[in-house]
């Protein structure tokens, strides 16, 4: 189950409607101005600089986030990345989702050695453990153990972390 915290809102528009009494408009603004730049910079420790300075992302060291990655324009201070990940090219993290009648915040938290593949969502309110590896173009809608290999839409385990071992054993002795 993924960990958000709900708010109702009432009224005749749908949640998204209410943006500016859920988030301030010049943070918005400035956010949006950081990430686009953040998007095309091709240079990682730039990257990085901008997402702990200004967006105030928990970012680990060796961390690296590819081309075109979109940390959540609201609230990325929510985002939290360990060392030595890779957050592939295009991938979305979310920290919001505005619904009709509701609108959810949760933290993404995405542990150490993890790699993500391109073109993945995460929603908000997931934790990706140590060293799991998710691949291309999944959703990630639930959290991920560490040391697994996990894909789809929705994201399933496709390998369990001792079946990842076996494997690597394999491929060292063949």
């Amino acid at each position: 189950m993924r960990r958000t915290e709900r708010h109702l809102v009432s009224g005749d528009a749908n949640s998204l409607w209410h943006i500016y009494k859920t988030v301030p408009f010049l943070k918005v603004a400035k956010n949006f101005v950081v990430i686009q730049l953040s998007r095309y910079t091709p240079f990682i420790p730039l990257k990085n600089f901008l997402f702990r300075t200004f967006l105030k992302m928990e970012v680990g060291n060796k961390t690296s986030f590819a081309l075109m990655v979109m940390p959540d324009v609201m609230f990325p201070e929510r985002i939290k990345v360990g060392d030595n990940s890779i957050i592939g090219f295009n991938t979305t993290i979310l920290a919001h989702e505005y619904l009709i009648d509701e609108y959810r915040i949760g933290d993404v938290i995405i542990g150490k050695n993890v790699l993500i593949g391109a073109n993945t969502t995460i929603l908000p309110g997931v934790e990706i453990g140590d060293g799991a590896i998710v691949s291309a173009a999944s959703l990630v809608n639930r959290d991920i153990p560490p040391g697994v290999f996990a894909g789809g839409n929705p994201v399933k385990i496709i390998f369990t972390q001792e079946q990842m071992i076996e494997r690597q054993k394999k491929n060292e002795n063949g």
